[in-house]
């Protein structure tokens, strides 16, 4: 069966699994995927990620991060912002700021998956794929 949003997808697992306290969640794999997850690794939301072969394929494995002496998690929450139905775009002049500048807002733009704090500095807009707080 197809998958109609695996961006979505993506991050739903990623939500849920912070919300349980897994140390790690699986999904199939995909080169965007495995930007966003370098984008998340960068900005401190996750440990770590990696590839493994599968029986068809490969899947993402994702190491989320936590501090378990105070059991909080360093994704707090994550939401798909462009979808398929209906596509989100924003200037370079008018990037969007996730909790005041405390989040992440991932952009796809013509230099590739930016943050939207990157995205401003190389002057460039895009379609705002999510935003991660």
């Amino acid at each position: 069966m197809t998958m109609t949003d695996p961006i979505a997808d993506m991050l739903t697992r990623v939500r849920n699994a912070s919300g349980a306290f897994h140390n790690d969640v699986t999904m199939p794999y995909s080169n965007l995927k495995a930007r966003i997850a370098e984008i998340l690794k960068t900005e401190g939301y996750i440990n770590d990620w990696r590839e493994e072969e599968a029986k068809v394929g490969k899947n993402l494995v994702i190491t989320l991060k936590y501090n378990h002496v105070a059991r909080e998690r360093a994704i707090s929450g994550v939401r798909r912002i462009s979808k398929p139905g209906l596509r989100v775009y924003a200037k370079s002049t008018n990037l969007p700021k996730v909790l005041g500048g405390l989040g992440v807002a991932i952009l796809s733009t013509s230099s590739g998956l930016l943050t939207d704090k990157q995205a401003a500095q190389k002057g460039v807009g895009g379609e705002v794929l999510a935003y991660v707080w």
